[in-house]
């Protein structure tokens, strides 16, 4: 109870007036000291976003919804509202923009993956369709499918003869996932699915896929996906990035399963929140960047 009245003494009164200190011997605002104190990254574009969010100003604080489109104009009222001029700080403009890119960017991406989950898979969509036989063809090269609806389907994790049951949960989402994983990185993707399909250590390929893709998803959501984001995308992240997000963590997964050697199938819930756990414990690091480049990419 003492912690959630201190913050509420801090963020109502205390800031306040030591940021008014701070202006007073420094001679520049707190964004001004943000941009000017922290590399491009996490731990910069965090702190201008905690700034904004908490000014006492309705401008400062509206800036964090600002579209591409009005960013360059609303820049100058910033500036202006808090007395910066360029020649003395050339570039806190520059700096400051680059986080609201980033800010207003990782709001956009949620719409769109949104968006997207919520896309139900149609059979008699064209395009849907040709994603799901991609999906074969990328995975398993060399065998013939027999039919659309077949259990075959099963070779490549899927649970029953028509897939397009599985991604219910996940809509278009999943698929997308899948698909950019197996096409980005082929070599990587056909070593995951060979030991998926291991007699002893194996799992569901694609079931286990959407499932990392409901992981990302509730990451995106929750905010902790931030940091990352912000320390690997200079500027707005798009779909793109999060379905390289996507790839990091089916491969990694992969990784985590065969050294746990669990003794079935059966346990996979207990990994998948070990590994769950691993991954916001990794979220934490103001440093962290979740990417592929430890593993070679394919052609």
């Amino acid at each position: 109870m003492f912690g959630s009245i201190w913050g509420y003494f801090y963020t109502s009164f205390l800031r306040y007036w030591l940021k008014w200190f701070i202006r007073q011997v420094t001679g520049k605002c707190e964004l001004q000291r943000i941009c000017a104190g922290y590399k491009p990254g996490a731990p910069r574009t965090t702190k201008a976003e905690y700034s904004l969010k908490n000014s006492k100003s309705k401008l400062l604080r509206a800036a964090v919804d600002v579209e591409e489109d009005g960013l360059e104009k609303y820049l100058d009222l910033v500036m202006r509202e808090k007395n910066v001029k360029t020649q003395r700080d050339p570039t806190f403009k520059v700096n400051l923009k680059l986080c609201l890119l980033q800010i207003t960017g990782y709001r956009n991406l949620f719409t769109s993956v949104e968006e997207l989950r919520k896309e139900t898979f149609d059979s008699d969509k064209v395009q849907h369709e040709e994603m799901l036989l991609k999906l074969w063809d990328l995975l398993m090269p060399e065998v013939k499918l027999e039919s659309r609806v077949t259990k075959q389907w099963g070779d490549i994790g899927f649970q029953g003869d028509d897939p397009k049951t599985d991604f219910r949960g996940m809509g278009m989402l999943g698929l997308t996932n899948l698909v950019f994983f197996s096409e980005n990185y082929t070599e990587e993707a056909r070593q995951v699915l060979s030991h998926a399909n291991h007699p002893k250590l194996g799992y569901s390929y694609a079931i286990v896929g959407i499932n990392l893709t409901e992981m990302v998803y509730s990451l995106l959501k929750s905010g902790a996906l931030k940091p990352h984001f912000y320390n690997t995308v200079s500027g707005r992240p798009q779909l793109q990035h999060l379905h390289q997000l996507f790839c990091y963590l089916v491969y990694k997964f992969d990784k985590f399963w065969v050294e746990e050697e669990p003794e079935s199938i059966m346990e996979f819930n207990h990994y998948r929140e070990k590994f769950h756990d691993n991954i916001k414990i990794q979220l934490l690091d103001p440093a962290v960047a979740l990417t592929m480049t430890d593993s070679p990419r394919s052609n």
